[in-house]
């Protein structure tokens, strides 16, 4: 059986599911120069928050190049794209918050954000939250960002070449779908 290539990447799972290290993995295993595009905004006085970021750093190694980016992640893409390019966005949770916290237009920015990964030459990987699977919360603010969530994995998911879930740190390929038993 071959390996099966893909220039878009979206890869999801629970928190703490080992998404990251695999998308690292996945990256690493490539001849590619690597792109880390993080998120994640530096939160002030949290030390939990930045040793973990910490942890992230150390694991990475000398390979890779960051970018930290809350917002404007059409500007690195356009600016960074190449075929021997892997850019890793990590990850497409927190820049949902950020939008949602800057109250810019989540349509406008996700289809800006699509056009631009699809034009794009260099090989892309998404990591996302799964958010949806839980149970309903009461607060109506945590309801909406979960909508958000589902629907901004969907959208990710449709237009990546290759979607891969990762639970208890096991990559289950889901598109192109390995066993296409469901029909009519």
């Amino acid at each position: 059986m071959t390996a099966q290539k893909a220039r878009t990447n979206f890869i999801f799972g629970g928190a703490r599911s080992g998404k990251s290290q695999f998308a690292e993995k996945l990256c690493l295993e490539s001849d590619c120069r690597l792109l880390y595009i993080a998120t994640s905004p530096v939160i002030q006085g949290d030390a939990e928050y930045a040793d973990r970021i910490k942890k992230h750093q150390d694991r990475r190694g000398p390979r890779w190049r960051v970018i930290e980016e809350e917002l404007d992640l059409v500007k690195i893409l356009e600016k960074e794209s190449a075929p021997d390019q892997a850019i890793l966005i990590d990850c497409m949770t927190l820049w949902l918050n950020n939008v949602l916290y800057h109250r810019l237009p989540i349509d406008e920015r996700l289809d800006a954000f699509i056009a631009a990964m699809k034009a794009s030459q260099s090989k892309i990987i998404l990591i996302s939250n799964e958010v949806g699977q839980g149970i309903v919360p009461s607060n109506p603010e945590v309801r909406a960002f979960r909508d958000h969530q589902g629907r901004l994995n969907q959208t990710l998911a449709e237009h990546c070449e290759r979607v891969i879930e990762v639970r208890v740190g096991m990559p289950v390929l889901l598109k192109p779908n390995p066993n296409p038993l469901i029909t009519l």
